[in-house]
């Protein structure tokens, strides 16, 4: 991630601490680009921890392949089961909705921040516990770079995204 990009969220996740009250704390995920905006708040005197739990989704082998490189064939099969299907052999979106789960749940009730990634934030807040099938045709884009989502509603997590 561009270091200015780093910064530019960082100072968002400032602000939006001061204006809901929030501690100094934050999580990140163990990417260079969630790492990046964690160190900028770690030099400003915040708490940061590294989560594996908050990692992006893992895709196998389609890590680093762009679409093209990808058979439409195993594309398909991953949108005929969005939820079960392991695309490139890494994780199903029933996958990282456990884990993502597990990770919220360890927080209590306290108010959090949360420095990740658009695939799990979009599986925490669009999958559902009991969740038995997803249409990729409804499945959500990611959020943009330095959206705020709050998850649940009363805002138990708060998460602030960063992209490549």
């Amino acid at each position: 991630m561009d270091p200015r990009k780093a910064k530019r969220l960082a100072h968002r996740i400032r602000q939006a601490a001061r204006r809901h009250g929030l501690p100094r704390a934050v999580c990140v995920s163990p990417l260079r680009r969630a790492r990046d905006v964690g160190r900028w708040l770690r030099r400003w005197g915040w708490q940061v921890q590294v989560e594996p739990l908050l990692a992006e989704v893992n895709f196998g082998l389609w890590d680093g392949r762009s679409w093209a490189d990808i058979a439409p064939a195993e594309v398909a099969a991953w949108a005929d089961d969005l939820l079960h299907h392991r695309p490139g052999g890494g994780e199903a979106v029933a996958d990282v909705a456990l884990r993502v789960r597990a990770f919220a749940a360890q927080g209590g009730s306290a108010p959090r921040l949360l420095v990740g990634h658009g695939g799990w934030i979009n599986t925490l807040l669009h999958v559902p516990p009991g969740c038995t099938a997803i249409a990729a045709a409804n499945w959500p884009p990611a959020p943009p770079h330095g959206a705020l989502r709050r998850w649940p509603a009363s805002a138990t997590v708060a998460v602030a995204t960063s992209s490549r």
